[in-house]
C-alpha cells in the first residue's frame, strides 16, 4: 500500500490534465501537495474548490517556472511553512507547433524555457532541500516525441529530449544522497493538451497506438505514484513509457 503521509510534494501544472490526476492521487494517499500553476487562474480556482476537503494539505501557488526570480520567490515562501520536501513532479509544459522553417523565434524560446529550463529551475532548489534528509523523488514528465520526433514539433521534441538527458545526468549526481530522478513519458493522453488538435489528426494519432485508444490521466498518475514511493528506491535515471505500445 502506498502511503505518503508526512511527505510534501510539489507538482507543477497541477490544476489540469495529467498534473491534476497526479495531485489528486498524492492527496488521496496522505501527501501534502504544493500545486504550481501558470496562467489559467479560472482552472486553478475551480480545482482549489474541488480540493477543499484536503484543507491545508493542498496549497496552490501561481508561478512562471521559466522565470528564475519567480521560482526563487516560490521556494523562499514555501520554506517558511514546510520542514522537508520529498517529491517534485515537473509536469508543466506547453506546445507551440509549427514547421521549423516557419517557426517564430519566440515560439521556440517559450517551449524550451518552460519545458526544459523550467525543469532545471524547479529541480535545482528541490535537490538542495532533499539533500538535507538524504531522500527524494524527482519525476520529470517527458514525451515519446523526445525520441520519435513529430513534424511541426521540433521545439517540443527538443525540450523533451533535453528533459531525458537532464534526468539521466541528475540521477548520477544525486544517487549517493538517496534521491532518485526518473522520467515518465506519456503517449497520447486524453487531456486538453491534445484536444485542441483537428479531429482528423486525433484519429490518425489513435491509429498509431497499438491499443487503439488514448490513455487516461489516472494511468500516468499511477506510474508517478510508484516512482515517488519508497518501493522505487533502486530505480533512477530511467524513462517509463506510458503509451499503449506506441
Amino acid at each position: 500500500m502506498q502511503d505518503f503521509t508526512g511527505q510534501t510534494a510539489i507538482v507543477t501544472g497541477a490544476t489540469r490534465g495529467i498534473g491534476r490526476a497526479i495531485t489528486l492521487a498524492l492527496l488521496s494517499k496522505g501527501a501534502t501537495v504544493l500545486g504550481v500553476y501558470g496562467g489559467n487562474t479560472r482552472a486553478a480556482e475551480m480545482f482549489a474548490d474541488e480540493c477543499k476537503q484536503y484543507g491545508e494539505k493542498f496549497r496552490l501557488y501561481k508561478c512562471d517556472i521559466s522565470d528564475e526570480k519567480q521560482v526563487s520567490a516560490f521556494y523562499a515562501e514555501i520554506e517558511q511553512s514546510i520542514t522537508s520536501l520529498e517529491i517534485l513532479v515537473n509536469n508543466a509544459g506547453i506546445r507551440r507547433d509549427s514547421m521549423l522553417a516557419l517557426m517564430k523565434n519566440e515560439d521556440w524560446n517559450s517551449v524550451i524555457d518552460i519545458n526544459l529550463s523550467g525543469t532545471f529551475l524547479m529541480a535545482k532548489p528541490a535537490v538542495m532541500l532533499m539533500m538535507k534528509n538524504k531522500f527524494g523523488r524527482i519525476i520529470n514528465i517527458t514525451s515519446p516525441v523526445a525520441h520519435l520526433g513529430f513534424a511541426g514539433q521540433s521545439n517540443y521534441a527538443a525540450s523533451k529530449a533535453g528533459q531525458v538527458a537532464l534526468t539521466k545526468s541528475l540521477a548520477k549526481e544525486t544517487a549517493k544522497k538517496k534521491i532518485t530522478v526518473n522520467c515518465v513519458s506519456p503517449g497520447f493522453i486524453a487531456t486538453d493538451f491534445i484536444n485542441d488538435l483537428p479531429p482528423e489528426q486525433l484519429s490518425a494519432y489513435k491509429k498509431m497506438v497499438p491499443m487503439r485508444r488514448f490513455g487516461k490521466p489516472e494511468e500516468v498518475a499511477d506510474a508517478v505514484m510508484f516512482l515517488s514511493s519508497k518501493k522505487a528506491a533502486y530505480i533512477t535515471g530511467t524513462v517509463l513509457e506510458i503509451n499503449g505500445g506506441l
